[in-house]
């Protein structure tokens, strides 16, 4: 199971990881809008995770005769989300490094931006912007950073977990074809 766990983990992370640094690198000059980044990296995360329904789906087939119950196929899911959580994070570690980006210093100004135009008062908007920046600072913090970024892709690969779980604990659906 750990041989499967290494594999699909690192197979969605070398995915969802060349895609984070990829298009951080790329667009870190003219990023595009906040909506639009959440929408591709969630997407792309994604993508990646659907490693986790192949890999448990072949550990059940191959492995385990064609039946696996719902806990164990589980945490197999859970396993390789944590894998590919790592990649997540080093390769956002690595744009950032690479890039010089001060994400959350953008990020912030948004936020305060988005306040301003619900029509926030002036006094809330310097509350949120002292607040921001406090955030700010400790975001430069790696030890803060990373848990931070590994909490983006980790509840996704959760419920893939829990999805894959529930369809897979079932022998008769996508069934190996034996071969005659």
């Amino acid at each position: 199971m750990l041989k499967t766990i290494l594999l699909w983990g690192t197979v969605a992370g070398l995915i969802v990881g060349s895609i984070l640094f990829g298009t951080t690198v790329t667009m870190a000059d003219d990023p595009p809008p906040m909506a639009v980044g959440m929408v591709l990296g969630y997407t792309s995360m994604l993508i990646a995770l659907s490693a986790i329904f192949v890999g448990v789906k072949r550990y059940r087939d191959y492995d385990r005769g064609g039946v696996i119950r719902f806990w164990p196929a589980f945490g197999m899911g859970l396993g390789i989300s944590l894998v590919a959580g790592v990649f997540y994070v080093l390769a956002w570690e690595a744009a950032l490094a690479v890039t010089g980006m001060d994400y959350m210093g953008e990020y912030a100004k948004h936020v305060v931006e988005e306040r301003k135009a619900a029509g926030a008062s002036a006094a809330e908007l310097a509350k949120v912007a002292a607040e921001m920046e406090s955030f700010r600072v400790q975001y430069d913090k790696p030890l803060f950073r990373m848990p931070m970024t590994f909490t983006e892709i980790f509840p996704v690969g959760v419920l893939v977990s829990l999805i894959t779980a529930a369809l897979l604990r079932k022998p008769d659906f996508l069934p190996r074809k034996r071969v005659a």
